[in-house]
C-alpha cells in the first residue's frame, strides 16, 4: 500500500516543478463546486470542494483509492451480503478481509439486521462499505443501520466508506438516507460517487471522492500513483449533467423507467421465487428452491430462452444462491414474453 507521507513528498515535487516552468497545475473541474455541492445537497452537509473532494476516473477507481488509503493488510471491512463482486475483490485487493453481514429475501424486499451490522464492527475493522440501493439486490441502507453502526465506528476509529452511485434509484420515491447526514457519522463518512449509473454516462468513466480534508489529501495522492488525472471534457460533460437545471427530473426520469422494467419482470416471472429489490436495475431469483444451482438456471435460460443471467459466484456467501437479472438498459416491451421464455427453458 502506498504511504503517505512518501505521496505527499512526491506530489510537492512534482507540482512545485510545473509551477517552476509555468504550467497550471488542476484540481479538477469537478472539485472546485459541482462535485461538493451535489454530495453536500444529497447529505445535508457542506463541503469544501477544494480540500474535501477529489475527483477519480470512475466509482470504481475512487472505491479502490479509498480502500488503499483506509485499510491496513489484514484489516477487516463490513459489506451487506449478498454485494457486488467488484466491492468484495477491491477489499482484497487493498489487502483487507472482506467481513459479510447477511441480507435477507423477504417477501417486501431484502431486509438487513441493524444488530448484526453493528455487531461485525470490532477492534479489527478499517471501514463499513454501504451501498444501497445494494447491488445486485437493491437492499437499501436505513436510518436503523447508521443509528446502530454509529457508536461502535466511532468506539473503534473505523471509516463509513459510502458507494452513493445508485443512491437516488429508489422505487420508494424517499430522499437518500446518506451516513453523512447521521450527525455522529459526518466525521466519519467518505462519499465515493459516479456518473455511471444514475446519469447513464458510462463510458465517461468520472467519478468523485468527497469527505474529511485529511482522508480526501491521502485519497488523492493514491490517486496521484494510480490513474493520475481523469479527462478533461468527461469532467466538463458530468458537471454539466449535474448542475443542469433539469438534472432532478432527469434522474427521476430514468429512475421511472427502470421501476417500470422491474415491475415488468416481478409481474411476467411471478411463479417463480423472485426476490423484489427495493431499487437499483438489478434483480435475484432463487434457483436453489427451484432445484437447480444459479449456472445451470444460467445455462438452461441461455441455451434454451435466449435470456442472458448471471450466476452470483463471488458476490459474497449468500450470493451463491442466485441468478441474476439485469435490466439497465432493457426496454420494457422486450420483457413482455419474458414468462414464456422462463418456461420454455424450465418447463
Amino acid at each position: 500500500m502506498p504511504c503517505p507521507q512518501r505521496l505527499r513528498a512526491q506530489r510537492e515535487e512534482a507540482v512545485g516543478g510545473l509551477e517552476e516552468v509555468g504550467v497550471e497545475v488542476p484540481l479538477g473541474v469537478l472539485g472546485r463546486g459541482p462535485l461538493a455541492a451535489h454530495v453536500g445537497r444529497l447529505a445535508g452537509v457542506g463541503y469544501d470542494g477544494r480540500t474535501q473532494c477529489v475527483s477519480v476516473a470512475g466509482g470504481l477507481n475512487g472505491i479502490t483509492n479509498t480502500l488503499l488509503a483506509t485499510v491496513e493488510p489484514g484489516q477487516e471491512v463490513v459489506l451487506f451480503d449478498p454485494i457486488y463482486a467488484g466491492l468484495v475483490n477491491r477489499v482484497r485487493l487493498a489487502g483487507g478481509v472482506p467481513r459479510h453481514v447477511a441480507s435477507r429475501p423477504t417477501a417486501d424486499g431484502w431486509q438487513t439486521d441493524p444488530g448484526e451490522l453493528a455487531a461485525a464492527i470490532g477492534p479489527g475493522t478499517a471501514a463499513v462499505l454501504l451501498m444501497g440501493p445494494a447491488m445486485p439486490s437493491g437492499a437499501l441502507v436505513t436510518r436503523e443501520h447508521l443509528d446502530a453502526i454509529a457508536e461502535p465506528v466511532n468506539r473503534h476509529g473505523a471509516w463509513v466508506i459510502y458507494d452513493a452511485a445508485m443512491e437516488r434509484i429508489r422505487f420508494d420515491g424517499r430522499h437518500p438516507v446518506h451516513p453523512a447526514s447521521h450527525p455522529a457519522l459526518a466525521s466519519r463518512t467518505i462519499t465515493v460517487g459516479s456518473a455511471s449509473k444514475e446519469l447513464r454516462m458510462i463510458g465517461w468513466r468520472v467519478g468523485w471522492v468527497v469527505g474529511p480534508a485529511e482522508i480526501i489529501t491521502d485519497i488523492g495522492l493514491v490517486g496521484l500513483t494510480n490513474v493520475v488525472c481523469q479527462v478533461g471534457i468527461a469532467q466538463r460533460a458530468v458537471a454539466a449533467a449535474l448542475t443542469a437545471p433539469d438534472a432532478d427530473a432527469d434522474v427521476s426520469a430514468a429512475v421511472a423507467v427502470w421501476q417500470q422494467r422491474c415491475e415488468t419482470i416481478l409481474d411476467q416471472l411471478s411463479g417463480y421465487p423472485c426476490v423484489r429489490p427495493d431499487g437499483g436495475w438489478s434483480l435475484l431469483i432463487d434457483t436453489m428452491a427451484m432445484g437447480l444451482t444459479p449456472a445451470q438456471a444460467s445455462e438452461r435460460l441461455f441455451t434454451r430462452a435466449q435470456v442472458a443471467a448471471t450466476p452470483m459466484t463471488g458476490w459474497g456467501p449468500g450470493g451463491e444462491r442466485y441468478l441474476r437479472l439485469v435490466f439497465a438498459n432493457e426496454p420494457a416491451g422486450r420483457l413482455t414474453d419474458l414468462g414464456l421464455r422462463f418456461s420454455a427453458a424450465f418447463g
